[in-house]
């Protein structure tokens, strides 16, 4: 594609076995609405929970080959439910012979998909048996990025998190102190919530954006009070590390694709 950059940016999914989807799938019909627009999908990490694998389990349960097919199957039924839509969009074009869609595809591996590679770290007789090969993104289309593995993309930095370089901790704070610390324009996920500012330095402007929730459940260690914005980020106009940020909340979202107020919509499964 030509033109201005758009980059559609899905923070943490956290999918596992029992959690509701539906919003997965409104996301890819969103991808095929903007083809016109957007032309880079980046996954920010945590697609898959991988709870099997928690550390906060160890010592009370054992590695289950059980647990973890079912971890992987439920990411790898939500990731297709995310591509279907494309996918079949394509499938047409081809058969009318009508240039196909193709915008670039990249997933940040996060800490909860490298439990898998933790996991095989610290128990050999696991290597060859697990990996994060077992899940599908790859099979997608998807460049899979290592976890922290720094990518740049129209000069955005995008990783899971950053972190502190003397203790291995990633940043906390606010986006100013983020910023400066970085060094650079970024964008990560990891931290529930949204949160975005901007720095000037030498005349260039620097912006750092944090997304770290776009799941349906609630996560029992956040607590009862726990409440943070869910969606999905747009960023327009994406040139040498800058670009006019757009939120598309899980409620707009519902209302897009399903005609009705995203807290209506779970009341009625709930009752169902």
């Amino acid at each position: 594609m030509t033109g201005p950059r758009t980059h559609l940016i899905i923070p943490d999914c956290q999918v596992k076995p029992g959690v509701p989807t539906e919003h997965i799938g409104w996301v890819g019909q969103l991808i095929v609405d903007l083809r016109r627009t957007v032309t880079d999908i980046i996954c920010l990490g945590d697609f898959a929970d991988m709870e099997s694998l928690s550390a906060y389990d160890r010592g009370k349960r054992q590695f289950e080959g059980r647990r973890y097919v079912n971890d992987i199957a439920a990411a790898n039924e939500a990731f297709d439910l995310l591509c279907y839509p494309l996918e079949q969009h394509n499938a047409k074009m081809r058969f009318q012979h009508e240039p196909l869609y193709r915008p670039t595809l990249q997933l940040l591996l996060g800490n909860h998909e490298n439990r898998i590679t933790r996991a095989v770290d610290d128990d050999a007789k696991l290597e060859g048996v697990i990996s994060t090969d077992d899940l599908n993104y790859a099979a997608h289309g998807f460049t899979v990025h290592d976890f922290l593995a720094p990518v740049t993309i129209d000069g955005l930095v995008y990783s899971h998190y950053f972190y502190n370089h003397g203790n291995g901790r990633s940043l906390s704070g606010n986006i100013e102190t983020r910023l400066k610390t970085v060094g650079h324009s970024f964008v990560q996920g990891h931290q529930q919530g949204i949160a975005w500012g901007q720095r000037m330095v030498l005349g260039k402007p620097h912006m750092g954006l944090v997304a770290g929730s776009f799941y349906q459940h609630s996560e029992s260690y956040r607590g009862p009070q726990a409440d943070e914005w869910r969606g999905v980020v747009i960023m327009h106009n994406v040139k040498d590390g800058f670009g006019d940020i757009e939120l598309v909340s899980m409620d707009r979202l519902c209302r897009m694709y399903e005609g009705q107020p995203y807290s209506q919509f779970a009341q009625r499964r709930e009752n169902q």
